[in-house]
């Protein structure tokens, strides 16, 4: 799914760049000089559709600029490519790193656009004879291609995968090597209404604790942040979107698990700063 441009009635989100990079975030643009936190992450870090995104909140609570570098439907390419952001995330004091899904990279099995991560570019040869018969041209994104795939061909998906998941590793390191001084890790749990079931499995896709647990040497600590009950039953309350996105709404994080979200991360940021 993507949800890229705000519509009518929805929340300004005042997109800037830093330096030369290509990359749209969310704003108002932030300083980079003098002490501050970096966040970095996806759909998620960047608040769509929440006024106050867990990097707003997190700055409230540490007294100490906290910089959103959220991208939406991010994967770790976004950031390996990206050296301005790398050379923002060396310059900050910390860094927080929301562990995103592993669908959303490429990967010896199929291309993603560089940026839009959440594009599906191309299928490689190695897929195409995998999964043989099935017409590529169909699909425009990571998430609608893995859940076909999975329905028509179950047998065969296990090999993708399992590709998608070393593919998440190897980059993360890359990813976590860029990065100087104190990291944190943010991993956000399943956060949508509870009874709701994607054929992929829990947020962040594909990621399993084993994983995590193959970078906890690389960063100071894991934040693992599981929304209550009461957070993932708000629904779309407090949430600002138009009315044909409400559907997208219902899929994201709303205020209160982002507020959950800063709480579990404050102590731990405040003790590494």
């Amino acid at each position: 799914m993507a949800f890229e441009y705000a519509g009518d009635g929805a929340l300004d989100y005042f997109p800037c760049r830093y330096g030369k990079s290509k990359l749209l975030f969310r704003g108002p643009c932030r300083s980079l000089t003098g002490e501050y936190v970096a966040a970095l992450g996806g759909t998620e870090t960047y608040g769509k559709f929440v006024t106050n995104p867990w990097p707003t909140l997190l700055e409230e609570r540490l007294g100490l600029p906290v910089v959103n570098f959220g991208y939406m439907n991010a994967g770790a390419d976004v950031f390996v490519n990206e050296p301005q952001i790398v050379e923002a995330s060396r310059a900050a004091r910390l860094n927080v790193v929301q562990l995103m899904g592993a669908q959303n990279m490429s990967n010896r099995f199929y291309a993603v656009h560089p940026r839009r991560n959440d594009r599906f570019l191309r299928a490689s040869s190695l897929m195409r004879s995998i999964f043989r018969g099935v017409d590529f041209t169909e699909f425009n994104f990571t998430r609608h291609m893995l859940t076909a795939l999975k329905t028509r061909e179950p047998d065969k998906f296990e090999a993708l995968i399992d590709e998608l998941r070393i593919a998440w590793g190897l980059r993360m390191r890359a990813l976590l090597d860029c990065i100087e001084g104190h990291k944190v890790l943010l991993w956000l749990g399943e956060y949508r209404p509870r009874g709701h079931q994607d054929p992929l499995g829990a947020e962040p896709l594909l990621v399993t604790a084993a994983m995590v647990d193959e970078l906890r040497p690389f960063a100071d600590e894991v934040v693992r942040v599981e929304p209550s009950i009461m957070a993932r039953s708000a629904g779309t309350s407090g949430m600002h979107f138009a009315a044909m996105e409400e559907p997208a709404a219902q899929m994201l994080p709303g205020p209160m698990v982002h507020s959950e979200i800063a709480e579990a991360l404050a102590p731990v940021v405040r003790r590494l700063l």
